[in-house]
């Protein structure tokens, strides 16, 4: 049993040597949602960096265990599924009829509960939302929509 613990343990800190090989960041994105659109809440603002921008811009911040294998491999495909469905830092280069999906599904799925996904919320208890917070992002959501084709 000592054994197979030695092994174990061996094997773990030679895994380390693999490198995490997490999605870029970048804090420069002329393209982001929140550097285009100055008219949005303050609040809005907020709640979107702090729930959201995490997995869905190149604005990442990764904690410490973002760097320790095998957890790196997770963080780093959950962001890059993240980036895929929505990249708030590529906002202006999405067409107006995409845009206006993205709002409905970000509205979708706060009030449903689906995002930020329960995973996340998990281990970074503040990107949990209030049902005040949820009820400030879904009726953003569905006003910014609408006003894409005034």
């Amino acid at each position: 049993m000592k054994k197979a613990i030695y092994i174990f343990v061996a094997l773990l800190i030679i895994i380390q040597s693999i490198p995490a090989n997490l999605p870029e960041v970048s804090s420069k994105n002329p393209n982001d949602l929140i550097a285009n659109n100055s008219d949005i809440p303050k609040d809005v603002k907020m709640i979107l960096k702090n729930s959201c921008y995490d997995c869905h811009s190149n604005e990442t911040h990764y904690p410490w265990y973002s760097y320790v294998v095998p957890v790196s491999f997770l963080v780093s495909r959950d962001i890059i599924a993240g980036r895929e469905e929505l990249n708030f830092s590529n906002w202006e280069d999405y067409k107006k009829t995409e845009k206006a999906e993205i709002l409905d599904e970000i509205s979708e799925y706060v009030s449903d509960g689906k995002m930020p996904m329960k995973i996340y919320t998990l281990i970074h208890r503040d990107a949990v939302l209030s049902d005040d917070e949820k009820e400030i992002i879904v009726v953003w959501a569905e006003e910014f929509a609408e006003s894409l084709f005034e």
